[in-house]
């Protein structure tokens, strides 16, 4: 007996407005389910640091984003949300330009943490940068920098 598909909610994250990094940094989720998260983004001069590379901030945001979203889709189920508390990214290669692409999938999936991994890649699908995010999960009407945590629409 097969499993039925897990629900994507890559077009739902794409229509959000209130997402300002997102829209900023020009992320496209492509897939978006509890078990996989994957987005892409074509390299533009504000990814670019001095020595006009990709900066490190933006593997890290990447990464971090795309293991958020994951973890809060889980969360999400239980009426919970999910922050970040610990981002580790490395970085394997440089690019200057093209179109990236990242993935991030669980690790572990707790009832007050998640961690997710996940690896940039260029268009030749060579591994960029690896991380690991850890998050909080948090309980319903939790508030966080004065406000009620949760997705505004």
């Amino acid at each position: 007996m097969t499993s039925p598909p897990l629900q994507d909610y890559s077009d739902f994250l794409n229509q959000n407005p209130n997402d300002g990094w997102v829209r900023v940094m020009g992320m496209h989720f492509t897939r978006a389910t509890t078990e996989e998260v994957e987005a892409e983004v074509e390299i533009e001069l504000k990814h670019r640091q001095a020595y006009g590379i990709v900066h490190g901030g933006v593997h890290c945001g990447i990464i971090e984003t795309l293991a958020s979203v994951g973890a809060a889709l889980n969360a999400m189920q239980e009426g919970k949300t999910a922050v970040g508390l610990e981002n580790h990214t490395s970085f394997i290669r440089a690019t200057r330009s093209g179109k990236i692409r990242a993935v991030a999938k669980p690790l572990t999936r707790g009832r007050r943490s998640h961690v997710w991994e996940g690896t940039v890649y260029d268009d030749k699908g060579r591994v960029l940068a690896t991380g690991r995010v850890r998050m909080m999960i948090l309980e319903p009407d939790t508030e966080l920098a004065g406000e009620r945590v949760g997705v505004k629409g």
